[in-house]
């Protein structure tokens, strides 16, 4: 990642040379970028997106500015946006969880002229809505690849812990797991109260014992206390466990042949590309013409000592 992110800021600079020789490119205090997620800067996902945000500001040398509903409620973070596009910033960075609570919204900073950049959430709706391009990960590919590696680890009957039912891209993880796991699927709505998950995983553990893996869609919210519900029951031998995305925690668990595996989608470029992409086309016009995958990818046991240390570092 270190030289993927080098490569980009040289070609920035070298973009920032040829530029002067033309026209005058936007100082940094010129430049303000507004990012308005559904994921609280405080949840440990959100927070390494926060960080490489906040490391492209610094980077790029722009002013950025990140806001959340304290809660997932579309209503208020559709608010947040509307207040984003009112101060006119030179370009908008927004998760899309739900495209119809959040379309007009969005709709509205492209109307005015504002660059949108779509990530982590809206791959589908993200072009309808006019956002120039989107970084992240297909989370039914994802659901996919993962129920498909996990069937090939011999599961035959499966959960799927939903800490957001109704967040979209969350649903498409568990219906692409279904579809790759090829076995029988059950979903498990809960919230993100990691007491709770580890509570209804354990219950329904107890009430079918025929249940071999649980996926969750959270490493720290959903991953580890569905990992402590299986070592709770005495199942570890027979129940596998997977998650999304990754804690430092998961991953050690990983690493010591607890779980299966987690699936890092590398949200910390989520918040960073973006930021790196709107201050080089605020100042040079530059965008990249199509959408950026920044995942899925397994991190399995042979690979999971190596980015434990990052994770803990709010990076991985």
């Amino acid at each position: 990642m270190k030289r993927f992110v080098a490569r980009l800021l040289s070609a920035a600079a070298v973009v920032g040379l040829a530029a002067t020789a033309g026209t005058a490119p936007a100082t940094a205090q010129d430049i303000n970028i507004i990012v308005v997620s559904h994921g609280q800067a405080s949840d440990p996902f959100w927070s390494v997106v926060k960080n490489g945000v906040a490391k492209a500001g610094e980077d790029m040398g722009v002013t950025v500015d990140y806001r959340a509903p304290e809660t997932f409620d579309m209503v208020a973070m559709a608010q947040l946006i509307d207040a984003a596009v009112n101060q006119e910033p030179d370009g908008l960075i927004v998760s899309i969880p739900d495209g119809d609570a959040l379309g007009d919204s969005i709709r509205k900073a492209v109307s005015a002229g504002i660059p949108v950049i779509s990530m982590n959430s809206g791959s589908d709706v993200s072009a309808s809505l006019g956002a120039a391009l989107h970084v992240g990960q297909e989370e039914y590919d994802a659901g996919k690849k993962a129920g498909e590696a996990l069937a090939e680890m011999g599961g035959k009957k499966g959960l799927c812990v939903n800490h957001e039912v109704g967040n979209v891209s969350l649903d498409q993880r568990c219906q692409g797991f279904a579809d790759g796991f090829g076995g029988s699927v059950s979903v498990l709505p809960t919230t993100n109260d990691p007491a709770e998950i580890l509570a209804k995983v354990k219950a329904a553990l107890a009430s079918d014992g025929d249940v071999d893996t649980v996926i969750a869609l959270s490493a720290s919210l959903g991953g580890e206390p569905s990992l402590q519900a299986v070592k709770d029951s005495g199942m570890l031998e027979q129940v596998k466990v997977a998650t999304f995305d990754m804690s430092a925690n998961f991953l050690q668990a990983v690493a010591d042949g607890e779980a299966a595996f987690a699936i890092d989608q590398q949200q910390f470029l989520q918040g960073y590309l973006p930021v790196v992409f709107l201050a080089n086309h605020a100042r040079f016009g530059l965008m990249p013409g199509g959408n950026v995958a920044s995942g899925p990818n397994l991190i399995t046991k042979e690979k999971a000592g190596q980015v434990v240390e990052l994770s803990a570092q709010g990076i991985r």
